[in-house]
């Protein structure tokens, strides 16, 4: 095929493995990967999982003849979510590789790996010496395995986990409608509802990697239409959206009404501390201010964190955190291996909704304090140069204090915003949170005319 170390390192990104198959990612590249996989991280045996993409069989088979190739046993657990692959290498104490390119289109696949108790390998922890690996492996002829593959079904298992993880026993009848997104959660969904009174509408649960309803992504407000109206022609008590191997979930309320990840990380960060009373709980740097005010509140430790799920992880791990939530609807548990499970998020939010007689968006009133802007993407040829014209306009204002834990984030008497770089791309991203609508939308559009010249 002739790829060289240039042409992975596409395709390796700083948490994953992503690029368009065939042109980027093969099964020749998968099966190099694989043997690289043991190699590096030394593995007796592993486990794969996979979703529902055309191309997911033929790369995690492919995967598994170049592990099978260096004397490593292969568990393949078929199709699941990537919080599945997470249960999988937490119960079964091994490493793990999710086959899935989230919500990306269809031509699109990749890998999410872990090491044993679903550590994340990212950049820092080994990716980039399987990458370099892969690359010396490319076009050199596999060995004949000596190693097995064995399939193993464990979504039962895994639904029967995240149940055992909530207290669920005062729900009430529940009517929900959940958008999978012709994604994982078609499978994973009907399974953790299963034995709960809850009346299940599905949208789109048909496994299908072409998507052929709408992208399987919730953090686009449009994907979210189909869902908003049928909670409302349903008459249902909530929604939920999600993402394409389902470890990200979006609510939705009574009203068809979106609900900030934000909102749901202060809920489920109260239900946990008084769970572990005094617990610390991570949030990202662009959570909402209210989500430490509550978790004081409740006498918990908030933790911030720059943005990204590697970070969150890392801190978890070190302070003991019970949860952490991000913007984007990720939301990791101390008890599910400190990794991310939408699905588990979902329970949790059920479980209160079902535990008490109010709708959902009373429920959760008071956990929205703040008007949000969402993450506002500006395309600037020198972020650098922006960034430091808006620190320049609001360098001399009383009461303004400046921090660059990621990018830069301002906060004055009743508003906060951040500015931070792609790391991929010639973007910077706003996120501004304001004590009213009017508050912020005067701010962030402060920022916006600076960050693009107008």
């Amino acid at each position: 095929m002739g790829l060289e170390l240039g042409d992975l390192a596409k395709i390796f990104k700083a948490y994953d493995v992503r690029g368009v198959v065939p042109d980027e990612f093969d099964e020749e590249i998968a099966a190099a990967v694989g043997a690289a996989f043991v190699e590096v991280t030394r593995a007796s045996a592993l486990v794969v999982a996979r979703d529902m993409r055309e191309s997911s069989g033929p790369l995690s088979a492919a995967f598994a003849r170049g592990a099978t190739a260096r004397g490593a046993d292969v568990i393949d657990a078929g199709l699941g979510s990537t919080d599945l692959l997470y249960y999988a290498s937490g119960s079964l104490g091994l490493p793990g590789v999710m086959f899935t390119a989230s919500h990306n289109p269809a031509r699109y696949n990749g890998m999410k790996m872990c090491r044993a108790g679903a550590v994340p390998i990212s950049g820092d922890t080994g990716l980039v010496e399987i990458r370099d690996l892969a690359a010396r492996l490319l076009g050199t002829p596999l060995p004949a395995p000596t190693g097995a593959v064995t399939e193993k079904n464990l979504v039962r298992g895994y639904a029967d986990h995240l149940k055992s993880l909530v207290d669920l026993s005062g729900l009430r009848p529940l009517k929900v409608v959940a958008d999978a997104g012709n994604g994982m959660a078609g499978l994973t969904v009907p399974e953790a509802f299963a034995g709960l009174p809850i009346e299940l509408v599905p949208l789109y649960f048909e496994l299908d990697g072409t998507f052929p309803n709408h992208e399987a992504n919730p953090l686009v407000l449009e994907n979210l239409s189909d869902l908003r109206a049928a909670v409302v022609a349903h008459g249902a008590d909530a929604g939920l959206a999600f993402d394409g191997d389902a470890d990200r979930c979006w609510v939705v309320d009574e009203r068809g009404e979106s609900v900030s990840p934000s909102t749901i990380t202060a809920l489920v960060a109260a239900r946990e501390l008084a769970k572990h009373p005094g617990a610390t709980i991570i949030h990202n740097l662009i959570t909402s201010a209210g989500v430490p005010e509550i978790v004081r509140e409740h006498g918990g430790v908030p933790a911030r964190t720059r943005v990204g799920h590697s970070f969150i992880k890392a801190e978890m791990a070190r302070t003991g955190a019970v949860f952490g939530g991000e913007h984007s609807a990720h939301y990791y548990f101390r008890d599910f291996w400190y990794a991310d499970s939408g699905l588990l998020a979902a329970l949790h939010v059920l479980a209160a909704l079902g535990g008490q007689d109010r709708p959902l968006s009373e429920l959760l009133a008071g956990y929205a304090r703040y008007a949000a802007s969402g993450e506002i993407n500006s395309e600037v040829a020198d972020q650098a140069a922006a960034t430091d014209r808006v620190r320049a306009v609001f360098a001399s204002r009383d009461g303004v204090r400046f921090d660059e834990l990621d990018g830069l984030t301002v906060t004055g008497p009743n508003w906060w915003f951040n500015l931070r770089p792609s790391n991929t791309e010639p973007l910077l991203r706003l996120n501004a949170e304001g004590a009213d609508a009017d508050t912020m939308a005067a701010v962030r559009d402060e920022v916006l005319r600076e960050v693009r010249g107008i």
